[in-house]
């Protein structure tokens, strides 16, 4: 390896971190939580209220847990448990998701529903 390939390779890396670290800055703090189940809508929450939501599947139960102004999965009855185990969330486009009974739970910006950006024909 020559010199030059090792220092185009540093450049692209600190060029990658920079990225990174700017676009973990421009996150803000989310306003709801869009809980979806099979790709359809299930609930809509604000993160500003404390409460705790059971989403019934025909795949199973997961309990939602809303406290503090950050999201987390409290309990769910599939195999492996990731969703639980998974960190607690509050940055808009941060997501928990639940393989197995296909529920995602996502924090978004607004408290308005999503709107689309382009229509594909």
């Amino acid at each position: 390896m020559k010199k030059k390939d090792l220092a185009l390779i540093i450049g692209i890396v600190i060029i990658a971190v920079i990225g990174l670290f700017f676009v973990m800055m421009m996150r803000k703090d989310g306003k709801q939580v869009v809980i979806t189940v099979d790709g359809t809508v299930y609930q809509q929450v604000s993160l500003e209220k404390d409460e705790t939501i059971e989403v019934k599947t025909e795949h199973g139960i997961n309990v939602v847990k809303i406290e503090n102004g950050a999201v987390s999965m409290e309990s769910a009855d599939c195999p492996d448990k990731v969703c639980v185990k998974h960190a607690s969330i509050k940055k808009s486009g941060e997501t928990i998701v639940c393989l197995p009974h296909k529920v995602v739970v996502e924090v978004t910006a607004n408290t308005t529903q999503k709107e689309i950006d382009s229509v594909a024909q």
